[in-house]
């Protein structure tokens, strides 16, 4: 599975990324909201969105807005600082929300694969 991080956080983009790939999945890093939509239209297309929501210029929930208005439905995760729950409240569209946090490396293999399982269904 090909997964866009989305982190302007480099060693946190770098710790999601290692995650994934430990799950065997093909991981790409975008430092921002910008060079993600610019990476998300320019190439082969993205099996998911792993995104954080506290980035300068374009949150996490705005990028999110940006590819559905575009009509790129990707599933989208939203990683979070606060809770998650707010975020699906203020974007009930989000396929995933999770807390960045220590529990990062538990939460995240069991929120990828519930949000797979459920995109495909």
């Amino acid at each position: 599975m090909r997964v866009l991080v989305v982190d302007d956080d480099p060693m946190a983009g770098e710790m999601t990324a290692a995650i994934l790939e430990d799950l065997e999945h093909e991981t790409i890093l975008a430092e921002n909201g910008v060079e993600a939509a610019e990476l998300v239209g320019a190439g082969p297309p993205f099996d998911l969105v792993l995104c954080d929501q506290n980035m300068p210029m374009v949150t996490g929930i705005d990028l999110f807005r940006e590819l559905r208005s575009q009509q790129i439905m990707v599933p989208f995760i939203l990683l979070t600082g606060s809770d998650p729950q707010k975020a699906l409240a203020e974007e009930p569209g989000l396929d995933g929300c999770l807390l960045k946090d220590c529990t990062l490396m538990e939460q995240l293999p069991v929120v990828v694969a519930e949000c797979l399982r459920a995109c495909r269904t």
